[in-house]
């Protein structure tokens, strides 16, 4: 048996045990065939379509070479990972919240090849973060969103968790990691308007830096791709302070 054959062979033994304890770990949620899906075909007319409604200004594409690469971002809204790769084509997986996978748009991530993960599940997590080095492994490409939610200010960089960042990371450091922003800027009568930015290789050692350095290094870089203000506070936390702001200011004086 040939290198190749034998690594193949090795990465569909691999994927084969991922998938049984992914449905363990999802036990009544269909997850679909995570990074192996072969529902491709169907997704990129749906970025077609995005493409038609969403102005895109793409740069920093060129820095990404062929082959596993890590992309860590900001996250400002659903298209976010659609805006970021519909012009160039690529298929990158994330972690997906796993509520998705049980209303309307769960084929849309079946389809995709998306990684579910449902939060303060540690075996949920844990199974993520092996599929996550199962398709770096594959020579596959994977987008982080390390804030973990919606932010309320779309100017502003909110505080990045390290339970999947880092461990992601550190698991597969010879990956170059690239930092990525998005932002929407206003305009645009007929199409929304979209910027995305891509880093070159982020001077990431993975094998020597700590957690904190290493997410200092990410937070840096996507502050000046977007041009955004750093916030040191969870999004969530942000997102909760605007919700009750907001329902103060509504109530009668």
């Amino acid at each position: 048996m040939s290198g190749d054959a034998a690594r193949r062979q090795d990465l569909d033994a691999w994927y084969a045990e991922l998938l049984e304890r992914g449905r363990a770990v999802h036990p009544g949620l269909d997850i679909g065939r995570p990074v192996r899906s072969k529902g491709w075909k169907p997704i990129q007319l749906l970025f077609r379509a995005v493409r038609l409604r969403v102005a895109i200004d793409l740069q920093g594409h060129e820095h990404i070479k062929p082959g596993a690469a890590i992309f860590a971002s900001n996250h400002q809204g659903t298209l976010d990972p659609i805006v970021q790769t519909c012009k160039v084509g690529w298929r990158v997986f994330a972690f997906t919240k796993a509520e998705w996978y049980e209303g309307r748009a769960a084929l849309i991530f079946r389809w995709w090849g998306q990684v579910p993960l449902r939060r303060g599940d540690n075996d949920s997590t844990e199974w993520a973060l092996e599929m996550a080095s199962f398709a770096l492994a594959s020579g596959d490409m994977m987008g982080l969103y390390p804030e973990a939610t919606r932010g309320p200010d779309p100017t502003k960089l909110y505080k990045l968790h390290q339970r999947v960042l880092v461990p992601v990371i550190q698991a597969n450091p010879d990956v170059p990691v690239h930092a990525s922003a998005v932002t929407y800027p206003p305009g645009g009568r007929f199409r929304k308007r979209a910027r995305v930015r891509y880093s070159e290789p982020l001077p990431i050692d993975a094998r020597t830096m700590t957690a904190d350095e290493i997410t200092a290094i990410v937070r840096d870089a996507i502050l000046e791709l977007g041009g955004l203000e750093y916030v040191d506070v969870p999004a969530f936390v942000a997102k909760a302070r605007a919700d009750r702001a907001a329902r103060a200011a509504d109530e009668p004086s």
